[in-house]
């Protein structure tokens, strides 16, 4: 079982498009730093308006989180919509619930416009009730959409159980604007369609440096070569080394992985999820699974997949995919990966402009493919001075680091191999 990289997307996922390190010293109107959802949107867009843009990525396209989620395609954030708006405050609030509610549909569009070969299944997603704490939870995230003009279907046990397949829910609430997709393919799509569109990319091109010119514009410095250019889009996150390495110090690292099976034999495939769509419950520590265009089980939660806790890990997940679906007690994963989520003080994205010329926006709570897409045009947008700042559904803010970041991180990755050890063994 591999339990590093990007696991089974790396292997299901269409090949990456040609790329090379930077080599030679070089130029661009735009430098994006990062190929993730965030970059390669911001890199599609700007091509797409004919602006000379370059990608430089420290690895492989998509091989930070975005080529190792879930893969599933959501409205909004974590937050239910009253508290997000409450959060963001009154001048950003509803512009962002509003920005968020509408980016699957940008997903969507898009893959369709750039032809993109990812699984998209744009059929929706269930939020599941395991208990009656989490059904009151959705009933009220369901009536404050419905505020917003958004109407979701909420599903009473019996419609949950013909969704799902598996009788463990009071019920749960269906997003039709949601779905799933191929998380490392929609990566690769975005970055071949940029090329397309006549961006440069290029991979294992770590930037070590970044510096302002007094001649105005930045200087790039990679291990082979330089590039100079006007604006820069910092579009890593919360990847280790990254540069302005503040804006990952305001974000608390939060590890997920997921499991799969091979294949599930078509008897099996028949009943378990028959709605197809992806699917999360409520708990504190959740439990995400969905099937893969081949069949594949896929069961996820909060947790490090390392020497230390990948097997408390691999352990929970047997148990609760037998829970969940009793006939997939012969099942085994054959596949096992993690990655990193960035989670921030509120729950809330960050926006920055920490030097004229250099723009961010960062720290996705979990929700990066949707945000991820939308934002990235959003920065493209402010590069080219089509919107301003004050357009963004966002504050514009320092960063402001957050204290014993690694700590707390320590703690998040302990406690969930704890509640995984001790879950579930007296409930069969």
């Amino acid at each position: 079982m591999t339990s590093d990289g990007v696991g089974l997307w790396g292997r299901t996922a269409p090949p990456a498009p040609d790329t090379a390190p930077l080599d030679r010293e070089g130029e661009a109107s735009v430098a994006v730093i990062g190929a993730g959802y965030t970059g390669l949107s911001a890199a599609l867009h700007l091509a797409r308006a004919g602006v000379d843009v370059v990608v430089l990525e420290a690895g492989a396209i998509g091989g930070g989180a975005s080529g190792r989620n879930v893969g599933l395609v959501n409205a909004g954030l974590w937050l239910p919509p009253q508290e997000l708006i409450a959060r963001a405050g009154p001048r950003h609030g509803a512009a962002l619930l509003d920005c968020l509610g509408r980016a699957p549909a940008e997903v969507w569009r898009i893959i369709a416009e750039e032809e993109i070969a990812c699984e998209a299944s744009p059929i929706g997603t269930l939020h599941c009730a395991p208990d009656r704490k989490g059904l009151t939870a959705l009933q009220a995230r369901a009536a404050q959409w419905q505020a917003h003009g958004v109407a979701l279907e909420l599903l009473a046990a019996p419609e949950t159980r013909a969704r799902l397949g598996s009788d463990r829910f009071l019920g749960a609430l269906c997003d039709p604007r949601a779905g799933t997709l191929q998380p490392l393919a929609y990566a690769r799509g975005l970055a071949r369609a940029a090329l397309a569109r006549g961006a440069r990319i290029h991979t294992d091109s770590a930037v070590r440096q970044l510096a302002p010119l007094s001649s105005g514009g930045w200087e790039l410095v990679c291990p082979q070569a330089r590039l100079r250019a006007g604006q820069v889009i910092l579009a890593s996150d919360c990847a280790p080394g990254a540069p302005r390495i503040e804006m990952a110090s305001e974000q608390v690292i939060l590890p997920y992985f997921n499991l799969a099976t091979d294949p599930l034999p078509d008897a099996l495939r028949a009943h378990v999820l028959p709605s197809q769509q992806g699917a999360w419950d409520t708990r504190k520590l959740l439990t995400s699974w969905r099937l893969d265009a081949a069949g594949r089980f896929i069961i996820g939660s909060v947790g490090q997949l390392g020497a230390a806790d990948g097997a408390i890990h691999r352990a929970w997940a047997r148990r609760q995919m037998r829970r969940l679906y009793p006939a997939l007690a012969g099942q085994r994963f054959t596949e096992g990966w993690w990655g990193r989520i960035g989670m921030t003080r509120d729950a809330l994205p960050r926006f920055h402009q920490p030097a004229p010329g250099l723009w961010a926006v960062s720290g996705y709570n979990g929700r990066g493919i949707a945000p991820g897409t939308v934002f990235g045009r959003l920065l493209a947008e402010l590069c080219l001075g089509q919107i301003s700042v004050e357009a963004m559904p966002l504050p514009l803010s320092p960063p402001r680091p957050v204290l014993l970041r690694a700590l707390r991180g320590l703690a998040l990755r302990s406690g969930a191999a704890a509640l995984h050890l001790i879950s579930g063994h007296a409930r069969q």
